[in-house]
């Protein structure tokens, strides 16, 4: 075990409490190029490690609270015997082959990490490294992780929620950007979308930290999303709105349309659909690759049936069963206008994005009484949070039969002779 280091200031708490605070630590040489340093807090310090990484450059880790006020536990609340332990076996874990501790770990590249296990662990980091590079690294890109503070990243992630929605820019042109708007429903957009950047700084630090790249992970803990941002209305078509849109939908659209209102499957789901994903004989769709990089089997109704084995005539074995109208595959984005144009021949208003129509299916089978973790089975999640989140309301329920069996009648509100054409 190497020997203790004294030192007068920093051996006992009553002897801390003397020193003044100040915006740097007070250090202490326990090695070559290895201090244990003291950061004096208004009630408590806490114990930092400053390791010599060449080029008069040092990093520093932040290790665990000072036993100021509470008792040393070994772990998050050190002595200084013991933060002098922790500096030198944090020093070993850092050091390469030639013993040097490595420099700074940057946020970019914490995120250049994470977004290259993503794509070999996962469906794909596009979505993730489009937020990142949007609304991340212009920010937060060049920070050592090491020195990263709960209060960066929360003056960050308030920034974010406060920057109006981005448009489709050229790349040599300024971006643009939506006028923002001020009402409840905007902001609350805002701070979801907020919410989902954080989340994905936050994997990506997380991923560092498991890795070894920094020594903890106290400073992100610290930071909470915003609350109740979530609860946004889930727009589901009526079985007559579906039938309307089916039948304001022409060609392979109108196979693509009606395919998702079979499955509940998402976009991308169906595009890469072949033949052999068809299970004929007990009335299943086998989803290869889902969001989640998981695969799945969705089971169909006896119309969702007879739909697959009209999209599988005189097609052979590795055939996309949904083609554009020229035979191609189904893009990203190429939903966009045909789903635009149907929803006005359709004549819906508002109208419901083709996403909208995995929501038609969940809604619709809830409130059919099919089981929430049907639903989400059906659907590729593993609960049923999510669907109870989206969803839950719509399910039948005791709390429900209960009040419509027993609330008052007042018999003052007229029956309306008016129709609702979302019926007709």
């Amino acid at each position: 075990m190497a020997k203790r280091v004294h030192d007068a200031t920093l051996d006992s708490k009553d002897a801390r409490a003397k020193l003044k605070s100040r915006g740097k630590p007070y250090y202490k040489s326990i090695g070559p190029g290895l201090h244990v340093g003291y950061r004096k807090g208004k009630e408590a310090g806490r114990w930092v490690v400053r390791m010599y990484v060449g080029d008069q450059d040092y990093r520093v880790e932040t290790v665990a609270d000072a036993d100021d006020k509470l008792d040393a536990n070994g772990k998050s609340v050190l002595t200084f015997w013991q933060a002098q332990d922790k500096a030198r076996e944090l020093h070993k874990s850092m050091s390469g082959d030639a013993g040097k501790v490595a420099g700074a770990h940057t946020v970019k590249e914490a995120l250049d990490d994470y977004l290259l296990w993503m794509d070999g662990n996962r469906k794909s980091s596009k979505d993730a490294r489009y937020r990142a590079e949007a609304l991340i690294l212009p920010e937060m890109g060049k920070i050592d992780v090491s020195k990263l503070t709960a209060k960066q990243i929360r003056k960050w992630h308030s920034d974010v929620a406060k920057t109006a929605p981005r448009l489709r820019t050229k790349a040599d042109v300024e971006q643009r950007f939506k006028q923002q708007g001020t009402d409840a429903e905007s902001i609350r957009r805002r701070r979801a979308t907020a919410n989902r950047v954080l989340t994905i700084l936050k994997a990506a630090l997380n991923y560092a930290w498991r890795e070894g790249k920094v020594a903890s992970d106290r400073e992100w803990r610290r930071v909470e999303p915003f609350e109740d941002v979530e609860s946004a209305r889930v727009h589901y078509l009526t079985i007559a709105e579906a039938q309307r849109l089916v039948n304001a939908s022409a060609g392979a659209f109108r196979d693509l349309v009606q395919a998702a209102l079979q499955t509940g499957a998402r976009y991308s789901e169906l595009a890469r659909l072949r033949v052999e994903d068809f299970n004929s004989d007990v009335g299943t769709i086998a989803i290869r690759a889902s969001k989640s990089g998981k695969g799945r089997h969705i089971v169909l109704t006896d119309e969702g049936s007879d739909l697959f084995k009209q999209l599988s005539l005189g097609k052979g074995h590795g055939q996309l069963l949904l083609t554009t109208t020229a035979g191609g595959v189904w893009e990203k984005s190429h939903q966009f206008r045909p789903m635009k144009e149907a929803c006005t021949n359709a004549k819906l208003v508002p109208a419901i994005g083709f996403h909208g129509l995995r929501h038609t299916w969940a809604s619709l089978s809830v409130m059919n009484g099919m089981p929430l973790m049907v639903v989400a089975k059906n659907l590729g999640h593993t609960d049923t949070r999510m669907v109870e989140k989206h969803y839950g309301h719509l399910s039948p329920s005791y709390v429900a039969d209960a009040v419509r069996a027993g609330a008052p009648r007042f018999g003052t509100v007229a029956k309306s002779n008016v129709a609702d054409i979302r019926q007709a």
